[in-house]
């Protein structure tokens, strides 16, 4: 269904060009409280090619983690997919009552990049969603039809008014300080397989004015195997509003080596609303996952904060306790929690990159 036809359905569809975004919205940062996390049940062989079946045990944990602190709300085909999935969420221990599903069809399973992006308005207790363009990473992956209209469906099921910028935009290619800043990377958004209509400060004005934020910083590059040119969720995380997480290669012989050196010397010489430079710190990157002979985009940064856990991917690594022992020191209110990832990246992507979340109002 596409976009236009949805329009002629929906009462809780508004065109940007029609009715602006409110300036009291935000998008909070990924600690603030959520209602919930989305997800898109995995389901495209072609994602994980010879491999599918064996990532549903480490998704199905992922989600059992989830719902200990919030509800988890997974898009699905049909009745059929929702009991195989059922299967799967209650084989791993999950909390069942926290499990919701809805018959939203996808072409794939990247809800950060295809699910809503949800702003707040705390002080009314009320919520919008903004439905960006998706092209499947620069139209690399077609047909990607039914991922697009994922947000406008969340918002009729929900009642939730919905905001249409009208530009190619990710949810793995942002990062938020919950202070008004946006971290972004220039070899994602800046590449002309997205919007090539735009330059960089007309980019930068629709993330401020969708996301409800004051500032843009940028990065140059993301890490080597990423399909999604660059995202800055396997590079550069915020921890807290001063704070970032960076990757780190050790190996000056690696290929990730000096692009990952570049994208730490321009974060030393960022500064913050408040005037601050940024508090850095660094982990290191896991050794390479190949498989296939392909170069995976295996990253400790592609964690994902939930209420009471932060899960963080493992690879079968040496590196992976130190990954998980910095992580946890940057989220002493949180458990940290590591699944193994090495059959997921597989598919490009991992829990991140897996999940949206749903703010609480």
């Amino acid at each position: 269904m596409s976009k236009e036809n949805i329009n002629q359905t929906s009462d809780s569809r508004f065109r940007s060009s029609d009715l602006g975004l409110p300036t009291s919205y935000v998008f909070p940062p990924e600690w603030a409280k959520h209602e919930a996390t989305w997800l898109s049940w995995p389901h495209k062989e072609e994602s994980w090619p010879g491999k599918i079946d064996s990532i549903y045990p480490r998704y199905a944990e992922f989600i059992k983690y989830l719902s200990f602190s919030e509800k988890v709300r997974i898009n699905v085909k049909d009745e059929a997919m929702k009991a195989f999935a059922l299967k799967h969420i209650e084989s791993a221990g999950a909390d069942l009552t926290q499990v919701e599903f809805y018959f939203h069809p996808t072409n794939d399973a990247w809800c950060r990049d295809h699910g809503p992006a949800f702003l707040i308005n705390p002080k009314e207790r009320r919520k919008v969603i903004v439905d960006w363009g998706f092209n499947a990473w620069g139209g690399k992956y077609p047909p990607f039809d039914l991922d697009d209209v994922i947000p406008t469906k969340i918002g009729q099921y929900f009642n939730i008014p919905v905001f249409y910028p009208e530009i190619i935009m990710e949810g793995g290619s942002v990062e938020f300080n919950g202070k008004g800043t946006i971290l972004t990377s220039k070899s994602c958004l800046l590449n002309e397989n997205r919007n090539p209509h735009l330059n960089q400060a007309q980019i930068e004005e629709f993330l401020k004015t969708y996301y409800g934020q004051q500032q843009v910083l940028w990065v140059s590059d993301g890490i080597v195997g990423d399909d999604t040119d660059g995202h800055i969720d396997d590079t550069v995380r915020f921890v807290n509003e001063n704070t970032v997480i960076t990757v780190v290669e050790d190996n000056p012989e690696d290929e990730n080596y000096e692009l990952l050196q570049s994208n730490l010397r321009e974060l030393k010489e960022m500064t913050l609303l408040n005037g601050e430079k940024l508090n850095i710190i660094e982990i290191p990157m896991p050794d390479a996952v190949i498989y296939e002979d392909t170069r995976l985009p295996a990253s400790y940064a592609n964690f994902y904060i939930c209420n009471k856990y932060v899960i963080v991917p493992t690879y079968r690594c040496a590196k992976d306790q130190k990954a998980l022992d910095i992580i946890s020191q940057c989220f002493p209110d949180r458990e940290t929690v590591g699944i193994d990832s090495t059959d997921i990246i597989w598919g490009l992507g991992s829990f991140h990159c897996l999940s949206q979340q749903e703010p609480a109002v």
